[in-house]
This record gives structure tokens, C-alpha cells and sequence, in this order.
């Protein structure tokens, strides 16, 4: 075994030197700070992979050919062809597509569907890497897609494979924990893609530390990050989440690769969302929708009637229901319909109730406050229940107004017409605010059939065919046209 040095390391925020402390310096966190040992770079490789250049010698090799710094101007532009995943939609996130040579870090909860995902990704890719597309890219000789599974023996991928029909003759499945034939598994397959699941599994034994820790998780993460960019492969990678939600191992694991997505959803809904929180490619607010069932992963395009119940305002079932108004949500680029759902009853308790489901609980006891206030509407004394169709997340304070709305048409038993929508934030002052990108939000409205839009007084006019505006600056106001009296 190689010499090594003895490093500490905050698991937290990546600090390292060279003495341990029970506080780390730079955070300020207890117990944080682990004993790293870092293998010194030898004459051969760095790992027991047969064939592996150390990064010295890559260093080495290609110092000659390049210079220490260019003007920027002097820096050419090639274009670099990516990699379709198969999903429009992961594409979208990822900036449209897998950069060759990057590695991306994929997060979630366990069963949330991270393997499911990414295995169906690399029966994808693996149909389309011998179309002449990816070929005319310089990368002929890469033909096959390598999943490296630390945690399901070969055959248990192979059954999920034949499940969501990603069976192919050039998918590669190798099973393993090993680092070291992990890497020479890479460099002998020169795959067009590789998936590591996890690398919380996977164990280099160069290092000290237990599967999982923050020593090996960080020198797995080198080591497969090196050999992406020497070899110019993509690689994919799974990562677990502590209980708290954070990805688990050094914070130093996010600031080492290209790409962090997180993917998110409800354990008790088929609807998941992959976002992207760090891309050195592509924007970060962009948002993927994804269908979980048991043939697999489908990607939604148009998820904006999944929020909403009786298939929109267009639809047999748009009859008006008390208790319901709909609003507009920004998820990153994409505009998406809320429908709230209010119901008012008396209380029998000596503290009023107040349930509610995919909306911010201390938002409710303000709003309940000031539609007494500003309304006259008093509702402190009844139970209180507030919640979202299939899941969806109206915390943003551009949701006020249909919050509010879906409460008063509960209280009075007035409902609103399924081709209204209202848009925007409650002040303390009983004032109707705009809410950012309101352009946005309207032109889907217009598109999904709403006729009629109940916002806040507009900064510049706005004009969308189909859709009527009626602004109202008051809480009051806002409640008159959307029909509602006390």
C-alpha cells in the first residue's frame, strides 16, 4: 500500500488541515471533523485498476501541449454534442443533455425511484449509442452503457430491467463494491455512459474509514470524477440523503461534480420532480415531471391538469364547488394550475382547528386574521381545513388570493366559476400584491381555457386574448368580483 497522509476533514463543509478539532474552524460544527487519509500519487496508479494513469502522469503528459494561461479571446469554442437521455424532460433539466466527461450527482429519498430512473435512462441510452448521431461525434468505439450496481446482485437489476423494458444486448450490468475493479471496469468498457448506484456502496481500499463514511465517499467521488474527465465519460451517480434531507457524506461531494439534481415526490402520489440544484451546464431552475408506475418511469410534458380536479375548465366535470378557487405557481420556468380546496365548519373544541395540505400552516392563521380584519368574515372560531389536489405546492405568497378565495366561497357557500382564477399576495393592510412573472402565469391560464383572472393592480398593461383581467386592489375587491358576499 502507497504511503498516505494523514488529513482532517469537516464532513460538513469540506474543511481540511492537518490537526483535529472537536469544532471545526471554518463551520462551527460539533463532532464534524473525521481522520482522512489521502494515498499519494505513485509511479504506476493510483487505484489497483489495471491500466490507470494517476492524475500526476495526465498532468504530466499533456503540460507540454497546452499553455499555462491564454487570453480569453484566443480560446476556442467547440461545440460539444450531448447525449439524449430519452427523457425530454431530464434533458431539459440537465441544460439538454449529458455533456461528455461530466459527472452528475442524482439525490433522494430511498423508493423514491433514483434507480428506476436511471436504469431506464441507460436502456435509452443504449439503444441510440450506435445511431450514426452519436458516432459522427468521435466517440465510434462507444457502443455499450456500463450500470455498476453496489447495492442488487446482477440478477435483481436484471429482473427490474425486464420490468421497465430496459433489457439491451449492449447495457453492461456489473455488480460490485470494489472501487478499484469498479475504475477497471470503466477503462476497459470505454462505455458511452456509466451509472454508479451508489456511491455510498462503493469502497476503495486505499483508503480507511467504513462503507459510506465521509473518507470513502469523498475518494470514491475523486476517483470516479478523475476518471470521467481523462476518459471524457459521462457519469451518473447515486447518491443517498440523511434524515434531514441533505445528501449524505462532505459537503465537498456537491462542489466536486458538474451536476446536483434532487429528486423529489410524495411517496403517496405516482407524480416525482427531478430539480436541478447545481449545473455547471445548464440553468438550475429548471423543473422535470415524471409519472412513477410499475412499468417504470413516464415523463409528463404537460402536467398542468394534474392539479386540478374535473380535468380543468374545459372539461363535462367543470361544474363550480364551493370551497374551490384556482391559482398559477412558478416551478422554475413552468407556469402550473393549483386548485385549493377549503372546507368551513363549526368548532366544537376549545382551540379552533386549522389541517392543511400542501400549503404554509402559518400562513393560514394570518390570512384567516386579516379576512377578519379587512372583510368582516369571521372564521377564528371554526375548524379550519385547507389543502391541494394530487399533491401540489402552493406555498408561494402569490397563492394568497386563491387561498383566501377557496375560505370565503367555504364560508358563504358561493362558489366560484371553474373558468376563474386568482393571482396574488394578501398584506396585512388587506392589499392585493403581484406576484413576480405575472405574464407567465396569465398566458397558461389563457391556454388551459381560463376566461377570467383576478389579479392586483398590473405595473405595465397586459393583454391576452381569451382571458379577461379584472384587478382589484383590496382584499374586498378581490372577493366582490369573484362573486363572493358575506
Amino acid at each position: 500500500m502507497a504511503k498516505s497522509t494523514v488529513q482532517y476533514v469537516c464532513s460538513e463543509c469540506g474543511w481540511n488541515g492537518s490537526k483535529w478539532y472537536g469544532k471545526c474552524p471554518e463551520c462551527g460544527q460539533w463532532g464534524t471533523v473525521e481522520e482522512f487519509h489521502e494515498a499519494r500519487p505513485a509511479a504506476g496508479s493510483k487505484t489497483a485498476a489495471p491500466g490507470r494513469t494517476s492524475r500526476t502522469q495526465s498532468v504530466a503528459v499533456s503540460e507540454g501541449s497546452r499553455a499555462a494561461a491564454k487570453p480569453i479571446t484566443e480560446i476556442g469554442m467547440e461545440s460539444v454534442a450531448r447525449l439524449s437521455t430519452g427523457f425530454s424532460e431530464f434533458d431539459r433539466v440537465l441544460g439538454g443533455g449529458v455533456v461528455p466527461g461530466s459527472v452528475t450527482l442524482i439525490a433522494g429519498e430511498p423508493g423514491i425511484g433514483k434507480s428506476t430512473l436511471l436504469l431506464q435512462t441507460a436502456g435509452n441510452v443504449a439503444r441510440a449509442v450506435a445511431n450514426a448521431g452519436y458516432a459522427e461525434a468521435g466517440r465510434n468505439d462507444a457502443h455499450t452503457v456500463l450500470y455498476i450496481s453496489g447495492e442488487e446482485s446482477q440478477a435483481q437489476v436484471r429482473l427490474r430491467a425486464t420490468r421497465i423494458n430496459a433489457v439491451e444486448p449492449n447495457l453492461l450490468l456489473a455488480s460490485t463494491t470494489d472501487l478499484a475493479t469498479a475504475l477497471g471496469l470503466i477503462e476497459q468498457n470505454r462505455p458511452a455512459l456509466v451509472i454508479a448506484d451508489s456511491a455510498q456502496t462503493i469502497v476503495s481500499q486505499e483508503v480507511d474509514g467504513i462503507s459510506g463514511g465521509s473518507t470513502q465517499v469523498r475518494e470514491v467521488a475523486s476517483a470516479l470524477i478523475d476518471t470521467a474527465k481523462t476518459l471524457d465519460i459521462p457519469v451518473f451517480l447515486v447518491g443517498h440523503v440523511t434524515k434531514d434531507g441533505s445528501i449524505a457524506g462532505p459537503r465537498t461531494l456537491e462542489h466536486l461534480v458538474d451536476v446536483v439534481c434532487q429528486f423529489e415526490g410524495d411517496s403517496e402520489t405516482a407524480l416525482r420532480m427531478l430539480r436541478a440544484i447545481k449545473n455547471r451546464f445548464g440553468p438550475t431552475d429548471e423543473v422535470g415531471c415524471f409519472d412513477m408506475s410499475g412499468e417504470g418511469i413516464e415523463e409528463v410534458t404537460d402536467p398542468s391538469g394534474l392539479f386540478l380536479s374535473g380535468g380543468g375548465p374545459g372539461s363535462a366535470e367543470s361544474a363550480p364547488v364551493e370551497g374551490t378557487c384556482v391559482t398559477f405557481t412558478l416551478d422554475g420556468h413552468r407556469s402550473l394550475p393549483i386548485e385549493v380546496q377549503a372546507l368551513v365548519t363549526k368548532s366544537v373544541l376549545p382551540t379552533p382547528r386549522r389541517a392543511v395540505n400542501g400549503v404554509d400552516p402559518s400562513r393560514i392563521a394570518m390570512l384567516t386574521a386579516v379576512l377578519y380584519r379587512h372583510s368582516k368574515l369571521n372564521l377564528l372560531a371554526n375548524d379550519l381545513y385547507v389543502s391541494t389536489i394530487a399533491g401540489g405546492q402552493a406555498k408561494e405568497p402569490g397563492s394568497d388570493l386563491a387561498i383566501v378565495s377557496a375560505l370565503a366561497s367555504a364560508a358563504t357557500a358561493k362558489p366560484i366559476a371553474r373558468t376563474t382564477c386568482a393571482i396574488g399576495e394578501i398584506s396585512l393592510t388587506g392589499q392585493v400584491r403581484p406576484a413576480p412573472r405575472m405574464e407567465y402565469r396569465l398566458r397558461e391560464a389563457a391556454r388551459l381555457g381560463f376566461t377570467v383572472a383576478v389579479v392586483p393592480p398590473l405595473r405595465k398593461p397586459v393583454h391576452i386574448d381569451g382571458l379577461r383581467l379584472v384587478e382589484a386592489g383590496t382584499l374586498t375587491d378581490a372577493l366582490e368580483a369573484l362573486g363572493i358576499k358575506k
